[in-house]
């Protein structure tokens, strides 16, 4: 047996905290120069070393102070770092202070004396607020501190995950009298403290996750702790805050202010979360406060990101105490849009989805230069951002993107580029799909479609709407169009001839010819592009030009959809004006060929047709050319038949 115990492995748990009592021994008989010294050398290596750190500091920063110019926030960012390498060193350090080093170091401000002298005159159930704050390891010397005996006094913690170091801090924050209560099975005791009147110190922290509440955090939903509350509306406690303001390196005056609420566990929770946004303001204290940690984490969880959720919200009645009608969209969600028209079209109705499923959103659209004046108009993105033009310095625009710290990307794109594009902006969550074998590897979170995936049976909403959903979107999926003038009677009948993509999609010149000839009553108006305008200009040439129009290539694109609206009826190829057409509610018409009408063919809820040659299989495959003017001719008579 003892030749068995002589030569066990050390516990690594043992061995770590001796360690930490040696680092700490030392750190506390060394000058404080070299202690000085050292936190500011690891706040610039964290900084330097830790790039998703530095980012997400500065996202932080950037985020809650949007006013304020980038070197303040740079400035206040390599502070908090040095801050916080400062608190670690003075929790290992501390164990080993003597009374006289404690009370140099930390001193009660006139608020927290007579605090200290109110509650041992007339004890009442207290519960202390404090705030992730730098040196919050001197937070348990009050009892040590305080002019006057006070009563029994608790504060709740998170235990270290080394047993070991976890019993050696807690002896030592407990040396004074202060009662540490675990996280994990100290509230029953916390509310015995209180029942018998005592004080209990709480974290009131803004990530709380599930079981937090909804709340604004500078304007920015976040999940807030709603423990302080619940305890003071359980006991009638009065809350205060108590904190730690720094002063200088390792010196700290404690500090406390009270809560002016109703009382109720709502009241208390926003009461807290908006003295904190006032006091923040102070620069020392702004710079003590752990930017490095994501407050707003709750709402980055993959599976969720694209709704709100919590235990329960609090927003409506955060907003009415600010006076705002809607919640501010500070969160920002940037997505990239497919290069195509008919494509873009096709994720409006998401966009919409998107919208409603984040209302907090602001969804900044990235996408070819020519759509942004269309989506300007119709009002589905808050920002719009042009993508550049191909060459050189085409990624040097997402390199100078990296300053809008944007906080999703969400691809409808499935190329490198686009992936590339996202990556360079610095953006930490980029949301893609993954099919067929593809990697994508620049990608952070991945949809992957479930096998068997019939990918010809299912129109591309179907896939684009399940990947949304699987990274939390909620609700209905609107496919109502837009609003549209109603057009006059006998309005013109707008053909779409070209399709930029494929010609095999394009029906033949003579059939459109012929088309036109089975009505010489109507008007007709060609639409397409400059490249379809040879096109346009075959099909319209020996006819009467106030009969048949030829608009292909005259048009921007807000003018291209306002002419459609104008249409009584649209005829067209698979091709993105279609798909526009069909957005803004114009009766329709589709012709294809070679292609999925399945997969590909107008999805809003307005009157379309689909046309297909005789004996085409439903999901495509057959030859436009095959398709008679006689079959459009009958859809187009039974479609503007009174």
């Amino acid at each position: 047996m003892a030749f068995r115990a002589r030569n066990q492995t050390p516990n690594p748990g043992s061995l770590n905290t001796l360690f930490l009592k040696i680092a700490g021994w030392s750190l506390a008989r060394a000058p404080e120069s070299l202690a000085r010294a050292l936190a500011y050398a690891g706040g610039a290596a964290v900084l330097a070393l830790s790039p998703r750190r530095r980012r997400l500091m500065h996202s932080n920063l950037h985020h809650a102070f949007p006013q304020r110019s980038e070197a303040w926030r740079r400035r206040i960012a390599a502070e908090s770092s040095r801050r916080l390498v400062e608190t670690g060193l003075l929790s290992l350090a501390a164990p080993f202070f003597n009374e006289r080093r404690i009370r140099r170091t930390g001193v009660l401000a006139p608020s927290v004396v007579e605090l200290c002298r109110e509650l041992a005159a007339r004890p009442r159930p207290t519960v202390l607020a404090t705030l992730h704050l730098s040196l919050w390891e001197t937070q348990t010397w009050l009892l040590k501190l305080s002019p006057t005996p006070l009563p029994e006094f608790g504060i709740i913690f998170r235990p270290l995950d080394d047993s070991s170091a976890d019993a050696f801090f807690l002896k030592s924050r407990e040396r004074f009298g202060m009662r540490l209560l675990s996280r994990r099975e100290g509230f029953a005791e916390a509310l015995r403290i209180l029942r018998g009147s005592g004080c209990v110190g709480v974290l009131f922290d803004q990530n709380a996750g599930l079981q937090g509440a909804l709340t604004l955090l500078f304007e920015r939903v976040c999940s807030t702790t709603e423990l302080p509350g619940l305890m003071a509306a359980k006991f009638g406690a009065e809350v205060r805050t108590y904190y730690p303001r720094r002063t200088a390196f390792w010196r700290v005056a404690f500090e406390s202010a009270p809560i002016t609420s109703d009382g109720t566990t709502e009241g208390v929770t926003l009461a807290l979360n908006r003295w904190f946004e006032t006091a923040i303001t102070d620069e020392p204290l702004c710079a003590s406060w752990l930017w490095a940690h994501d407050r707003w984490r709750n709402q980055d969880i993959p599976a969720r990101r694209l709704r709100l959720e919590a235990k329960r919200t609090l927003l409506d009645a955060d907003l009415a105490g600010r006076s705002l009608d809607r919640l501010p969209r500070r969160t920002r969600i940037w997505i990239r849009l497919p290069n195509w028209l008919g494509d873009v079209v096709l994720t409006l109705p998401l966009l919409r989805a998107l919208r409603l499923s984040r209302p907090d959103a602001e969804l900044t659209l990235v996408a070819q230069p020519a759509f942004l004046p269309l989506l300007k108009a119709w009002g589905v993105g808050d920002r719009l951002e042009a993508l550049p033009a191909r060459g050189p310095g085409y990624f040097a625009k997402f390199l100078r993107l990296r300053a809008e710290y944007p906080d999703t990307w969400i691809l409808f794109t499935q190329s490198v580029r686009g992936d590339l594009e996202a990556r360079l902006a610095g953006c930490p969550q980029r949301f893609g799909i993954v099919r067929g074998g593809r990697k994508r590897p620049l990608l952070t979170h991945a949809y992957r479609p479930p096998e068997p995936f019939d990918e010809a049976g299912l129109h591309q909403m179907a896939l684009w709407t399940d990947f949304l959903r699987h990274f939390g979107l909620k609700g209905d999926v609107d496919l109502a169009p837009f609003a549209r003038t109603a057009p006059a009677e006998e309005a013109a009948i707008g053909l779409i001839a070209g399709s930029e993509n494929s010609p095999e999609k394009r029906w033949p010149i003579d059939r459109w010819r012929r088309l036109i000839a089975a009505f010489p009553d109507r008007r007709w108006v060609l639409f397409g592009t400059r490249g379809d305008a040879p096109i346009t200009r075959a099909i319209a040439e020996g006819f009467p030009p106030a009969r048949v129009e030829d608009a292909a290539g005259r048009t921007s694109l807000p003018e291209y959809a306002a002419r459609l609206a104008a249409c009584g009826l649209i005829v067209a190829n698979d091709t993105g004006g279609m798909h526009l057409a069909n957005a803004l509610g114009v009766p329709l018409i589709g012709l294809f060929g070679p292609t999925n009408p399945v997969r590909t063919g107008p999805v809003f809820r307005a009157p379309a047709r689909i046309l297909q040659p005789p004996g085409c299989d439903p999901r495509g495959g057959g030859s436009l050319g095959a398709l008679e003017p006689e079959t459009v001719a009958a859809a187009i008579a039974e479609i503007s038949a009174p």
